[in-house]
């Protein structure tokens, strides 16, 4: 029970950790155009999201795959910026509802190139432990539980900004997607700068 708990612990403040927000980031812009009446929808991407992320992390754990981390830890940005610009040339448009499907492929295919930049933090930590396949599970499940304190925080902001101080949905998205990519793009530069591009 105890390794459960650290190995839960690790993956939980993993991604709540203020040093490591572009998780955080990612998450904010991912929920940012729902609110508490579609939550179901909300809850399918980060659960997809996290299916993603896991795929990927268990790839890298069993050295499946290997990636280079520079180029993760550029691709995670990237991320972030075409979540946001999407948010904002669709937002108040209708046809995003008919594009769940792509939008849930594309979130998978996003939680892969995540899951790739926990796995170098997860491999040194369970570099000594005789089967990763718990840890993993343990780990992943802190992040899920990450993800909806981070969705819960976000829809309560987002009904407060709505119906307190009145912005319209449209508004909402744009502002806080264009907060998001201001925060993004220092992240992006830095990771360019280590790829030496």
């Amino acid at each position: 029970m105890d390794t459960f708990w650290f190995y839960f612990k690790e993956g939980l403040f993993h991604v709540l950790d203020w040093n490591a927000y572009d998780h955080i980031l990612f998450i904010v812009v991912l929920a940012i155009p729902y609110t508490f009446s579609n939550w179901k929808r909300l809850l399918s991407l980060i659960t997809v999201f996290t299916i993603g992320h896991t795929i990927s992390l268990s790839l890298s754990a069993y050295e499946v795959v290997k990636i280079n981390t520079t180029l993760i830890e550029f691709l995670i940005p990237v991320t972030i910026l075409l979540t946001a610009l999407y948010n904002i040339f669709t937002s108040g448009k209708k046809g995003r509802k008919e594009q769940m499907g792509v939008y849930l492929f594309i979130t998978l295919f996003f939680g892969l190139i995540h899951g790739f930049g926990f796995s170098t933090y997860f491999k040194m930590m369970t570099a000594s432990a005789e089967s990763k396949l718990l840890p993993l599970v343990e780990y992943t499940l802190g992040i899920e539980v990450s993800q909806i304190i981070i969705v819960f925080l976000v829809l309560i902001v987002s009904f407060i900004g709505q119906f307190v101080f009145r912005f319209s949905i449209r508004d909402w998205i744009m502002v806080i997607s264009a907060i998001v990519i201001g925060v993004a793009i220092p992240i992006l530069r830095n990771a360019l700068i280590a790829l030496n591009i």
